[in-house]
C-alpha cells in the first residue's frame, strides 16, 4: 500500500519525489515504492460561478441580486481539469491507503488540497506535511513527523470562510455597481478599503494649501544653532516675528546655557516577515510588492536558500536556535564571509527579543535555510533580495549601534538656539547594513546634525551671522507600495475613533500573502497608476469610492473580518456565525446601491470607437503604456492606444468571442472597415477547417 502526496506545484512535487526516491515519471504524477507524488497547478477546484446555480445568473441584472446560494458549491477549473482528473483517479486508486497534504503550509495552501479532496469525494485518511523550507533535510524531517490532518481543520474552516466571503461580497457588490452605473466597476472586502485610503490621501493632497514659514539660524563660528520656541517649534508663520528675533539678538553676546550629552543605543532590527521585506525592497530596490513575492518564491522553491515566504512573524522559535550556526555557515560566502567569520566559532545566543514562541503562529521569520549559497547561480534581482535577508539575519548577532548625542542650547538676549551633533561609539549591527543606512539617510527629513567641537557650559560665544530662511509647508506624501503596505498592515492608524482603533490592533487589510496581489489588481483595473514610486488614484477610483457602500470603504469592517478569520483558524471563532454576518452585510450593501441616486461619469472618454460594440472607448494607463478600453462591461474589449486594423486583427483572430461579434455586427462598420471583417471571417473559416 502507498501514500499519495499532493503538492501545490509541479516544481515542489519533483523535489519531494526526489527526496522520497520516487523515480517513475508518469503524466501528472511521479511514483516510487512507498509514495505517489502528484500536484495541483495552484487551485484545481474553485467555488462555482453564479450561472452554475441558475443559468439566468449568467446575465448581470439588478433584479437577480443579491445572489445567496443556500450552500456554496465547488467546481473544477476548466483550464486545469486535465490535472484534476489525474489527481482524482489517484485519490481513488485501490493501493492508495492514505493521503499527505504537502501544499503550501498556510491558509490558502490548505484550501487548495482540501477542495480537491472534497470535489473528488475522497474519504481516505490524510496527514499534513508542515515545513518552513524546501531543503532536502526539511522535507525528510517533515515526513518523519507528519501531523494529523484534523489538526488543521480550523485553518481549513478559515480558508473556506475567506473564499465564501470574497464570493458573496465581491460578486454581489461588483454586479450591483456595474448594473446600476453600466460601467466596469468592481469592489471587494479588501480591495475597496485599500483603494479608499489611496483616494483619501489624494484628496488631502489636492485640498492642501501651502503656507509660507520662516526659520532663523545663528552662526557662532565653530557651530550653528537653529531657533526654537518654548514648545520646541522651529517654524515661524509670521515673517515680522522672524525679523524681530534677528533684530533682538543682533549685537548681543551669546552664552552656552546648557549642554546635554546622552549615550544612545539602537538594537538590531527584528527579522523580516513578508510585509516588512516587501516594504524594504520597494524602498531600497524599487521592487513592487508582487515582484518581491515572485523573486522570494524562487529563492524558496528553486534555490532553497530562504525559509517559507508568506509569513506574518518577525521572530524565530526556540527550536530554531540550535540550527543558527549551520545557517550562518551556509551563507559564509562572498560579501558575507567576513561578516560571519567571528560568529560561526562561538556559541550563538540571540537576544530574547528575536526568539519568542508566542509571536510565531504558522511560520517563523524569513531567514536563510542553512543550504550552501552559490551567489553565481542567482539572477541579479535574486541576489539583491537575498542580500537584504542575509544582512538582516546576520545583524541579529551583532551588538547594538551606540553613539553619543550632544545637544547645545545657546542663549542670546532671551532667545534660544539649539545645535545637535552625534559621535558614533560603536557601529555594531550597522556595519552589516551600512550601505542601506546611508541610502536611508539621504531620504531622511530629520533635523540636521553637525560635528560639534568640545564646548563648555557657561562659555561665551560671538554671534558671527544670523540668517532668515523662507520655506513652504508641504502636503502629505502620496502612497508608495512600501507605505501602502504599512497602511494595510495597520489600518487602525487611520481611524479617528480610539475604541475602534484599539480593536484593530494586530489585524489588518488582507494577509501578507494577499496584499501584493490586491495592489496589482488595483493597478490592472485602472483604479491606480504608478508614477515612479508613487501610487496615484484615477478618476474612476475617486468615483468608485463615492459609489461603493460606506461600510466597505472603511478599513474597520474588513480588518475585523480578517481578525475573525484568524480566530476561526485558531479554533476560537464560529464559521457559521461569520458567514451569516457576511450574508447580512452583503444584503445591506446591495440594497444601499440599488437605492442610491448618484451618477458615474467617466472623464477619459475618447472619440475612438470600440471595434466590437461601437461605443466610445476610454483611454487608460496600462502596464505597457496607454490603452483603449471599452466602457461596456458586457464587451470588455481593450487594445493599445495606437492600434490599427491589422493590430486589432492580430490580437483578436484567436478569440472566437470577439470574432463572432465582429463578423456578425461590424463587418460593414465604417469605423473598422470591411477589409477587417473579411479577414476575420476568413480566419474563422480556416480555424473551423483545422478543427474538422
Amino acid at each position: 500500500m502507498k501514500s499519495l502526496v499532493i503538492a501545490e506545484k509541479p516544481s515542489v512535487a519533483r523535489e519531494i519525489a526526489r527526496v522520497l526516491n520516487c523515480n517513475n515519471k508518469n503524466k501528472g504524477f511521479i511514483e516510487g515504492p512507498h509514495y505517489v507524488v502528484t500536484w495541483a497547478l495552484g487551485h484545481l477546484v474553485s467555488l462555482a460561478e453564479p450561472e452554475d446555480y441558475d443559468q439566468k445568473l449568467k446575465l448581470w441584472r439588478m433584479e437577480d441580486l443579491p445572489m445567496m446560494p443556500d450552500k456554496m458549491k465547488l467546481k473544477v477549473i476548466r483550464q486545469s481539469s486535465h490535472q484534476y482528473q489525474i489527481v482524482k483517479k489517484l485519490l481513488h486508486r485501490g493501493d492508495i491507503k492514505e493521503l499527505v497534504i504537502a501544499t503550501d503550509a498556510g491558509r490558502e495552501g490548505e484550501l487548495v488540497a482540501r477542495w480537491i479532496i472534497a470535489q473528488a469525494k475522497c474519504n481516505k485518511p490524510f496527514k499534513r506535511l508542515w515545513i518552513s523550507s524546501q531543503t532536502d533535510t526539511a522535507i525528510r524531517e517533515g515526513f518523519k513527523h507528519l501531523k494529523p490532518g484534523k489538526d488543521y481543520d480550523n485553518l481549513y474552516d478559515a480558508a473556506v470562510c475567506r473564499a465564501e466571503a470574497d464570493w458573496l461580497v465581491g460578486l454581489n457588490v461588483t454586479r450591483a455597481l456595474s448594473c446600476k452605473y453600466n460601467a466596469q466597476l468592481n469592489a471587494g472586502r479588501v480591495q475597496t478599503p485599500t483603494l479608499a485610503m489611496v483616494v483619501q490621501r489624494e484628496k488631502e493632497i489636492q485640498e492642501f494649501k501651502p503656507q509660507p514659514y520662516w526659520t532663523v539660524r545663528a552662526d557662532f563660528g565653530d557651530y550653528y544653532g537653529d531657533w526654537r520656541d518654548a514648545k520646541g517649534q522651529s517654524r515661524i508663520f509670521d515673517q515680522e516675528r522672524a525679523v524681530l528675533i534677528t533684530a533682538r539678538i543682533d549685537g548681543h553676546e551669546a552664552i552656552i546655557e546648557e549642554i546635554r550629552r546622552e549615550r544612545k543605543s539602537e538594537a538590531p532590527p527584528l527579522l523580516y516577515d513578508l510585509t516588512e521585506l516587501q516594504r524594504d525592497a520597494n524602498r531600497r530596490l524599487n521592487f513592487s510588492a508582487q515582484k518581491t513575492l515572485s523573486v522570494l518564491q524562487k529563492l524558496y522553491e528553486q534555490h532553497k536558500i530562504v525559509t517559507y515566504p508568506r509569513t506574518d512573524s518577525r521572530h524565530i522559535t526556540t527550536d530554531i536556535v540550535p540550527t543558527l550556526g549551520q545557517r550562518l555557515r551556509g551563507i559564509s560566502t562572498g560579501p558575507y564571509q567576513a561578516m560571519v567569520k567571528s560568529l560561526v566559532s562561538q556559541k550563538l545566543n540571540p537576544a530574547k527579543r528575536f526568539v519568542d514562541n508566542s509571536k510565531v503562529s504558522d511560520h517563523h521569520a524569513i531567514i536563510p535555510t542553512g543550504e550552501a549559497v552559490d551567489l553565481s547561480v542567482l539572477l541579479n534581482d535574486e541576489k539583491r533580495l537575498f542580500d537584504l535577508i542575509a544582512r538582516r539575519f546576520i545583524a541579529m548577532f551583532y551588538p547594538p549601534y551606540t553613539y553619543e548625542k550632544t545637544t547645545i542650547c545657546t542663549l542670546i538676549n532671551g532667545e534660544r538656539f539649539y545645535s545637535r551633533g552625534k559621535v558614533v561609539k560603536q557601529q555594531g549591527w550597522r556595519s552589516v547594513t551600512s550601505k542601506f543606512e546611508e541610502e536611508d539617510k539621504k531620504q531622511s527629513e530629520a533635523l540636521p546634525e553637525q560635528t560639534l567641537n568640545r564646548q563648555e557650559e557657561g562659555s561665551k560665544k560671538q554671534l558671527k551671522n544670523c540668517k532668515i530662511n523662507r520655506a513652504m509647508t508641504t502636503p502629505p506624501a502620496r502612497y508608495t507600495e512600501a507605505s501602502l503596505l504599512t497602511a494595510m498592515e495597520n489600518p487602525g492608524k487611520f481611524i479617528d475613533d480610539k475604541k475602534l482603533r484599539e480593536s484593530l490592533t494586530g489585524s489588518g487589510l488582507g494577509t501578507p500573502a494577499t496584499r501584493a496581489e490586491i495592489i496589482e489588481k488595483l493597478i490592472s483595473s485602472f483604479y491606480v497608476e504608478r508614477n515612479g514610486k508613487q501610487l496615484v488614484p484615477t478618476s474612476k477610483a475617486r468615483q468608485l469610492i463615492e459609489l461603493a457602500p460606506e461600510e466597505l470603504r472603511s478599513p474597520v469592517l474588513t480588518a475585523q473580518w480578517e481578525e475573525e478569520l484568524n480566530h476561526i483558524a485558531r479554533g476560537k471563532g464560529s464559521r457559521k456565525a461569520f458567514i451569516e454576518s457576511i450574508r447580512r452585510g452583503t444584503r445591506d450593501m446591495v440594497g444601499d446601491i440599488q437605492q442610491a441616486s448618484l451618477e458615474y461619469q467617466p472623464d477619459n472618454v475618447t472619440k475612438s470607437k470600440c471595434p466590437v460594440c461601437g461605443k466610445n472607448m476610454l483611454l487608460v494607463q496600462g502596464k505597457k503604456g496607454k490603452m483603449l478600453v471599452c466602457p461596456d462591461r458586457t464587451c470588455g474589449h481593450r487594445q493599445p492606444e495606437k492600434a490599427d486594423n491589422d493590430d486589432i486583427f492580430k490580437k483578436s483572430r484567436h478569440s472566437d468571442r470577439i470574432n463572432k461579434k465582429l463578423i456578425k455586427q461590424y463587418s460593414d462598420n465604417e469605423q473598422i472597415g470591411t477589409s477587417l471583417g473579411d479577414k476575420l471571417k476568413a480566419a474563422m473559416q480556416e480555424k473551423e477547417k483545422k478543427k474538422d
